[in-house]
């Protein structure tokens, strides 16, 4: 079985372009999400591939199909929406078994997988509700419940753990991806949650103005950003410009920064003369003596259990470090290196 694959997809609408030639390929049953803030053209991306917005340029190919204009009844998808969508006549049971009767799933198999969802998503005590007698939280694990029981080659998440709470967020991202897992599910998942991205995807496509700024491994995304969007984006960092004043054949960069001399090994030449580099807070080391030390005031702490975050500033340069070291209070000076390799080129600037 083929996965996704997607080619110079275009979607306009009047004079707003809304997805900008984008290209990608998805594995059969591989967890790819689609994460950026809003407006950046992920959950149009997710409709046109489920069917429900047809491309104004570019191909969809599901499985090995050309399924550009296939309405979205006849696509192989199950679409689990980020406004419910639930019948408002119908129980929650009605409403979870819809489409496998519509599917004319045998009997025997349709109470086993429906069995399976109900407990999974703790819903043994509403199924005789109506959706309007449930909470929003209930109401999105009825959506939630009604697309995995279709178990197709295909799933489409758009942000279906938003309006659940903390603990049941957790419990339910853990078995999308049981559920993604056990049965060889294609996922395609939608959120602007960094922290769900990266702890349930195989890859993440970084979406921004409509294209996808970067699509690789969560390790690879936080560790590795191409662009100082990225950077920014996954995870805290801090982004500031450089001038390269000299490089070798081994990846040594040698950098003019508001902030003094640094040195990074980025394992390959800079893009250009001038451009951005990151750090990140967490890598800041309180007690090496190394190379790229840095020293400045701390103006603000926040204590936040197991680190506290520190806001520091350098001659009006500001920028985060974080700590384990309680006791640094604001006002402090505080010392601190940076190894090499943990300071990352980003883009070169004109």
């Amino acid at each position: 079985m083929d996965g996704i694959t997607a080619g110079n997809l275009k979607m306009v609408f009047g004079d707003f372009v809304a997805v900008r030639d984008v290209s990608f390929e998805v594995a059969a049953g591989e967890f790819v999400t689609l994460l950026g803030p809003s407006g950046c053209g992920k959950t149009t991306l997710l409709k046109m591939i489920s069917g429900f917005l047809t491309p104004t340029g570019g191909t969809i190919h599901l499985s090995g199909v050309d399924v550009t204009r296939t309405p979205p009844e006849k696509r192989d998808t199950a679409l689990c929406f980020q406004s419910y969508a639930l019948f408002p006549h119908l129980s929650v049971l009605e409403n979870l078994e819809f489409g496998l009767r519509q599917k004319r799933v045998p009997p025997a198999e349709r109470r086993q997988r429906l069995d399976a969802v109900i407990d999974n998503l703790d819903l043994a005590l509403h199924l005789g509700k109506l959706p309007n007698q449930l909470s929003g939280g209930q109401q999105q694990r009825v959506a939630l419940g009604r697309a995995l029981v279709m178990r197709p080659n295909v799933i489409l998440f758009d942000e279906p753990l938003s309006n659940l709470d903390a603990k049941l967020r957790d419990q339910v991202r853990i078995e999308i991806r049981r559920i993604q897992r056990d049965f060889g599910l294609t996922a395609i998942y939608v959120t602007h949650d960094q922290a769900e991205a990266l702890a349930m995807s195989d890859r993440v496509f970084v979406m921004n103005g409509g294209k996808i700024e970067q699509a690789d491994t969560p390790e690879e995304l936080y560790s590795a950003p191409k662009t100082s969007f990225v950077a920014d984006f996954i995870g805290s960092a801090n982004v500031l410009e450089a001038d390269v004043t000299s490089t070798n054949g081994n990846g040594d960069v040698e950098l003019s920064t508001p902030l003094g001399p640094l040195k990074a090994n980025s394992g390959a030449p800079p893009m250009g003369r001038k451009v951005k580099i990151c750090w990140r807070p967490e890598h800041a080391d309180l007690t090496a003596t190394g190379e790229n030390r840095l020293s400045a005031r701390v103006t603000h702490r926040a204590f936040q259990g197991h680190f506290t975050d520190l806001h520091l500033d350098d001659g009006g340069n500001g920028y985060r470090i974080q700590t384990n070291q309680p006791s640094i209070r604001e006002g402090d000076t505080v010392t601190f290196s940076l190894r090499s390799d943990q300071i990352v080129l980003l883009e070169a600037l004109a």
